[in-house]
């Protein structure tokens, strides 16, 4: 019998099932909308790449994306997550991508790159997010701007920690300026230096 994954990934590779997201679609249009142009991406939490892909396709010519994503393998010895956003990014050959199999706070130590553009949608707990925010945001260049999913109260489900954490943290740093909230979405941009 074949797995929940492998039939997932079955069924998309025959067109049959789109890529799961857990972004509504007013939060794609604005998560594409933003990305527009940019040139510096580093997107946490890529599962199947549905939102790496709008990115991709919004980004400059010659931007650089970065996903990361764990997307261990499953009983099978493969991961089906990684094979569907292989796909999905690959549906826009625009700029480079490239998808690191690790956890964000595994990836920090050694990232050295400017952001102009940061998604966080990975682990949404308050210490996942708190290393999230600590690690990537002196990262983000003035006026770039940092998307968090997960990050506002929406009628549909119950908060996160990640609300906690933004409220209390995050919309408090004053680095940063919210600039767009669209459902769960909180958009801030990163304020010049005097």
């Amino acid at each position: 019998m074949i797995g929940r994954s492998a039939s997932f990934w079955l069924l998309h590779r025959l067109g049959l099932k789109p890529a799961h997201t857990q972004l509504t679609r007013a939060e794609q249009r604005c998560l594409e909308h933003r990305a527009s142009g940019r040139r510096s991406l580093l997107e946490i939490g890529v599962m199947h790449g549905s939102s790496t892909g709008l990115m991709r396709r919004a980004m400059a010519a010659d931007g650089v994306l970065t996903g990361l994503d764990p997307h261990p393998p499953g009983r099978l010895g493969v991961s089906f997550e990684r094979w569907i956003a292989q796909r999905e990014v690959g549906k826009y050959p625009r700029g480079q991508v490239e998808l690191l199999r690790k956890l964000s706070h595994e990836a920090v130590s050694s990232w050295t790159r400017a952001i102009d553009f940061l998604f966080i949608d990975g682990d949404h707990s308050w210490k996942g997010i708190d290393g999230d925010w600590r690690g990537y945001s002196p990262f983000v260049e003035p006026e770039g701007v940092v998307l968090l999913h997960d990050s506002r109260s929406v009628p549909w489900r119950e908060d996160l920690e990640s609300v906690r954490y933004t409220a209390t943290v995050i919309l408090k740093d004053p680095r940063f300026r919210v600039i767009e909230e669209v459902d769960s979405l909180t958009v801030l941009e990163r304020l010049k230096e005097e």
